[in-house]
């Protein structure tokens, strides 16, 4: 039964642990809502070829439906699989080819807001 009722940190952090699963590289939750406006997370991922960063984005969106009855507002780079953006508003997910991610530096731009922790502790 989906769960309409997350936070928008909660529904980010969801979403880095699914891309972290499909075996996305580098995954990083950043709280940028207080430099943009216009959305309150990114979640950044990188895969090693682009089929892996269309399989991300894939799953990312098919499980975030399933789980929480979201769709996202719209989605670009399938095609491509260079850099896949995928908006739900006020989470922006980044799926990256390892070039791609390396070419355009984001974290580099975003390098003062707040990461967030999503991995569960070590036991």
């Amino acid at each position: 039964m989906p769960n309409y009722d997350v936070s928008s940190k909660d529904f980010a952090i969801e979403i880095a642990r699914i891309a972290d699963d499909k075996k996305a590289d580098e995954v990083l939750v950043l709280h940028v809502g207080e430099v943009l406006g216009i959305t309150e997370y990114f979640v950044l991922s990188g895969a090693s070829n682009p089929r892996l960063v269309g399989a991300i984005a894939d799953e990312v969106t098919s499980q975030m439906r399933e789980r929480y009855g979201r769709s996202p507002i719209r989605t670009e780079g399938i095609r491509e699989q260079m850099w896949v953006l995928v908006d739900y508003g006020d989470v922006v997910v980044h799926v990256f080819a390892e070039e791609t991610r390396r070419f355009y530096e984001i974290e580099r731009l975003y390098k003062d807001v707040p990461k967030v922790e999503w991995q569960e502790p070590s036991r």
